[in-house]
């Protein structure tokens, strides 16, 4: 078991990724069993003798409840976080329980396969490690979390400019 999460001392620098394509799924289901009431009440109106019972109209509300909450959750809260100190991974089911952190120190590479999946490796032949899908993921935030964990992998600059060193070729001390 890994020790639970150190603190972090710049917080503003830090990624954090949210199920967004899984919250779009669940809002139009939410609204598909509202709709589904909703059809029920407009039939029952329209037609002189009703087809159903009026409590029948009470039946998909609670699972649009259900699912509007769901979508709400998958929104709020992350599903993956790049900190300073490593990869924080929350699963849907028991978020707090079930959490990983991989810190950086761990990982010998990470790459993000054509399978749309986070493959994180614990060593260099590649024997150990961690698979998230990125399946919940908008495939917007896909792409940059592709470039996020390149930048830390590599060690590569994203900006235009890498920094300047004073210990360059060019440096005449």
């Amino acid at each position: 078991m890994l020790p639970g999460p150190k603190d972090i001392s710049d917080p503003h620098k830090e990624l954090r990724f949210t199920r967004g394509a899984q919250a779009s799924l669940f809002a139009m289901l939410a609204a598909i069993c509202g709709g589904a009431s909703i059809a029920i009440v407009i039939l029952n109106l329209l037609l002189g003798d009703p087809i159903v019972s009026w409590w029948w109209v009470l039946a998909p509300l609670p699972t649009a409840f259900i699912f509007f909450r769901l979508s709400l959750r998958c929104i709020r809260h992350a599903y993956l976080i790049l900190t300073p100190l490593g990869i924080e991974i929350f699963p849907f089911f028991k978020p707090h329980e079930n959490l990983q952190v991989l810190y950086w120190s761990q990982i010998s590479d990470a790459e993000i396969n054509e399978h749309n999946q986070l493959v994180i490796h614990f060593n260099e032949e590649q024997t150990s490690g961690v698979v998230a899908s990125l399946a919940p993921l908008l495939p917007v935030r896909r792409e940059l979390l592709v470039r996020a964990i390149a930048g830390r992998m590599d060690h590569e600059w994203i900006d235009e400019d890498p920094p300047l060193e004073a210990d360059g070729p060019q440096s005449t001390n």
